[in-house]
């Protein structure tokens, strides 16, 4: 799903709610989610997951097409780690 795709399912969900409106408190959820991520702060939304930065010191690694050894700078990544519900639900899908 796309954000287009989540802000049209919402103005379905919301039809009383303008698209705009909708759009914009989209863009902001996720504008403030960066934000704090970016200051290596760690963000949980119960019964969806948490959303944490960790840590990849460098290291050498090598360039599977070449075999070429490249050099890795220590770098930040952001890690999902899914909530209880969203785990059973995706885990217990009828198909």
């Amino acid at each position: 799903m796309t954000r287009a795709e989540l802000i049209t399912e919402l103005s379905r969900k919301f039809a009383d709610t303008d698209p705009d409106t909708i759009d914009n408190a989209v863009r902001e959820i996720f504008e403030v989610m960066i934000e704090h991520l970016a200051q290596g702060e760690r963000i949980e939304i119960r019964g969806f997951g948490s959303f944490e930065i960790r840590i990849h010191e460098p290291r050498i690694a090598h360039n599977p097409k070449t075999g070429a050894q490249v050099n890795l700078n220590r770098r930040r990544v952001v890690h999902f780690k899914p909530g209880v519900d969203l785990r059973e639900r995706v885990n217990n899908v009828n198909t």
